[in-house]
């Protein structure tokens, strides 16, 4: 059996450039001789390939085996460590005595036996469960049915097959066919495979399902909206694949879940390498979709594959979902969490710090860290042998832009486990993680002689809510105690020591002097309310004491990107409150739709500080509070009973405009995966309170259950939704 020899390049270093690119090839020669051929050499009186049956149809038994039915492709896909089947016909019976073939998987353009690159497979007797190795199931005539089997360790990505017959002369081959390609995947449900996961149910949630929820809105508010992750659609797999030649990723790197994991959290933002997303939370996203617009992975991938370059415009749900595709798409299993309050902490001291100026309000100026209403990130299932035992399973990789990582803009994959007991010091970014989850909020005002005086610190309100999707339902899962103990229980003591000692840094309340007011309350609340409406806020104080006290009371509104940065102050409001002892008094602020409505951002998010000084002490009681607007939501309809693959349907979306203002500039989106592509439609304008009726008709693909996802988007509305569940018939 011989590789084919290539004079590439020289380089000092290495003989071989680097391979790391699933699209290039070598060029394979079709006859390889031994040496001089005699003159009556003819390759017809030997044994000769006529044919190759892939049998790669959906419903045929690779694809159905493998779980991989759903691509829409019609190249064949297995999953590695599992036997699949290939027929070849000859050009007379096979005969084991005297005829010799053998099988070659190559990828790349510099394929080598030792890097997993050219794998030659000769057929034996039996199949060694996880390595590479063909047996004969079959014969009949001039065929045989092989089953192969791949190694559970194998390079993930296109390989190219031939298949090479000896004679006394030389070797014989199959020459390039591309039908012949073979895609190897993960497989989840291959014991031996790093990304085996146990339970069929979670499976088919967090490989096969190709729709999701994002859970966005704040802690007090908590609103979903649904994702298309498509990973099944045409081309996304080409273009998965992509990403990773992108990345440069070696190929002999590709069978490692933790090194794909790592190098696609840094190529799925455009930062540094001009990856998948270009992120922009300025709210301003001319020549581009802004980040709610979309309403699935699908578009965003094929554009960036077609055009090589970052995709205007993402924000931490844009970066995760089209991260989430790429990972079931490759079969690494994965879902989507949204971690309300989470930190973002620019020093990595576990601490966010608030200054406060000398009237108690916050100084942006100086504040530098901020809390985000919500951010998005993935999880991906794997074990890590890189790491001692037990901090395999759920894996925290983040593709959103946040601080860098060796150099480069991402994050993870970092065991949650070792996030939740504090070891952090466990590769990779994991302090970073621990900080988004666990931060304390720290209120300092500087006196006017410059000492600085923390006047409250917040150990609770980071991270108080982790959640994703259920299996096999739309509603929440809450997963806050795989990432941490019971608030003020021993265990999360434990574990922020460990952190601690790990090397996260953490400063003690005992370097500065504090003491807070401890026997009055203050507490905030915000009307629900719909978008376009007024609504009011309530500050109450308890006074559990026996004096008399008076508060000066100030309350800041401001409009906020849901990553609490501030766009700015619409409401300023000071009142002077007087707490009778032993007793509870609440002060009612409204807030008018005209004082929101011209500066309202996407999200409709508003952020109040509330400070007041107890004038008889002079300490100060702080609170801050985010609050959502209710957002309308598109409704989706269709006609019962004319739903079948293959047949013609029609979908009707319906908006009523809320605002006291005529909308311009409408875009709609639509999408469904299996049931039609992502359609769009634009409308000049929709005047106040009137409803816009949008029709359109399609084709389903595939039965079964699928679902419908739109969105609505203009310069003074964002983050308009709907969703339809429909049950497409077989025809």
């Amino acid at each position: 059996m011989s590789c084919f020899s290539w004079r590439p390049p020289l380089n000092g270093r290495r003989a071989l450039p680097a391979n790391n690119s699933n699209d290039e090839e070598n060029e394979v020669p079709e006859m390889e001789a031994f040496g001089l051929l005699p003159r009556g050499f003819n390759p017809k009186d030997y044994l000769r390939v006529v044919d190759i049956h892939m049998f790669k149809e959906p419903h045929e038994i690779n694809k159905q085996q493998h779980h991989t039915d759903k691509y829409y492709s019609p190249k064949l896909i297995v999953r590695r460590g599992q036997p699949f089947q290939i027929q070849i016909d000859f050009n007379r019976p096979y005969k084991p005595e005297t005829d010799q073939f053998w099988l070659e998987y190559l990828i790349g353009r510099y394929p080598q036996q030792n890097k997993g690159t050219y794998i030659p497979i000769l057929v034996g007797n039996v199949l060694k469960p996880g390595e590479w190795g063909a047996k004969i199931t079959h014969k009949e005539n001039n065929s045989i049915r092989l089953s192969i089997m791949s190694s559970a360790t194998c390079i993930v990505g296109k390989f190219r097959l031939y298949i090479a017959v000896w004679t006394p002369f030389g070797i014989l081959r199959t020459h390039r066919n591309s039908a012949t390609d073979t895609y190897i995947l993960f497989n989840p449900w291959c014991q031996q495979d790093a990304v085996y996961l146990d339970d069929e149910k979670e499976r088919e949630e967090y490989v096969l399902n190709d729709v999701g929820i994002v859970f966005h809105g704040n802690i007090n508010d908590i609103k979903l909206r649904s994702w298309s992750y498509g990973q099944f659609e045409e081309n996304i797999l080409d273009a998965c694949l992509f990403l990773m030649d992108k990345a440069e990723l070696e190929l002999s790197g590709r069978g490692n879940p933790v090194k794909i994991c790592r190098v696609a959290s840094a190529v799925i933002n455009s930062r540094d390498d001009n990856g998948v997303i270009a992120g922009s939370w300025d709210n301003a996203y001319t020549y581009g979709v802004a980040p709610s617009a979309w309403t699935g992975s699908v578009d965003i991938l094929l554009e960036y594959y077609s055009s090589k370059q970052p995709v205007r415009y993402g924000q931490c749900w844009v970066f995760a979902g089209v991260f989430n595709t790429f990972l079931r798409c490759l079969g690494i299993p994965a879902r989507l969490v949204t971690n309300y309050s989470s930190a973002h902490d620019n020093n990595a001291n576990l601490q966010l710090d608030f200054f406060l100026d000398h009237e108690g309000k916050v100084d942006t100026k100086i504040t530098k860290d901020s809390v985000w209403n919500y951010h998005c990130w993935n999880e991906a299932w794997m074990t890590r042998p890189d790491l001692p035992v037990g901090f395999g399973g759920w894996q925290v990789v983040d593709g959103t832009p946040q601080e860098t990582s060796d150099g480069m803009y991402r994050c993870g994959p970092a065991s949650v486990q070792a996030i939740k007991h504090g070891h952090v010091c466990y590769q990779f970014d994991a302090p970073f993680v621990y900080a988004e989850v666990n931060s304390d909020i720290v209120y300092s005002r500087r006196e006017k002689n410059g000492i600085q005086v923390i006047e409250k610190i917040d150990t609770t309100h980071v991270g108080q809510l982790i959640v994703t999707k259920e299996v096999g339902g739309d509603g929440m899962m809450e997963i806050t105690e795989e990432y941490k103990f019971q608030e003020g229980s021993e265990e999360e003591r434990l574990a922020l020591e460990t952190a601690v000692m790990y090397g996260v840094k953490k400063q003690s309340a005992q370097d500065t002097t504090y003491q807070p007011q401890t026997d009055v309350d203050m507490d905030f609340q915000a009307q629900k309310a719909v978008l376009g409406s007024d609504f009011k806020v309530t500050i109450t104080f308890r006074n559990k004491s026996h004096n008399c006290y008076t508060a000066t009371t100030y309350l800041s509104g401001n409009i906020v990107f849901y990553t609490g940065v501030t766009k700015n102050e619409f409401k300023k409001h000071s009142f002077s409150a007087k707490l009778e002892p032993s007793s509870s008094s609440s002060f009612d602020v409204v807030i008018k739709s005209s004082e929101y409505l011209s500066d309202l951002l996407d999200q409709a998010s508003f952020h109040f500080f509330v400070t007041a000084r107890i004038n008889e002490t002079g300490k100060i009681l702080a609170t801050q509070k985010a609050t959502v607007l209710e957002i309308p939501t598109l409704r989706i309809k269709v006609v019962q009973g004319e739903m079948v693959a293959g047949k013609e349907m029609s979908v009707t979306v319906e908006f009523t405009n809320p605002l006291k203002q005529t909308l311009e500039n409408v875009m709609l989106r639509l999408e469904g995966p299996g049931v039609l592509r992502t359609m769009k439609k634009e409308f000049r304008q929709i005047p106040a309170n009137s409803t816009l009726i949008w029709e359109l008709k399609c084709i389903p693909k595939q039965p079964g259950l699928r679902k419908l996802i739109a969105s609505l988007n203009c310069d003074a509305l964002r983050h308009v939704y709907g969703e339809l569940n429909v049950q497409i018939q077989k025809p």
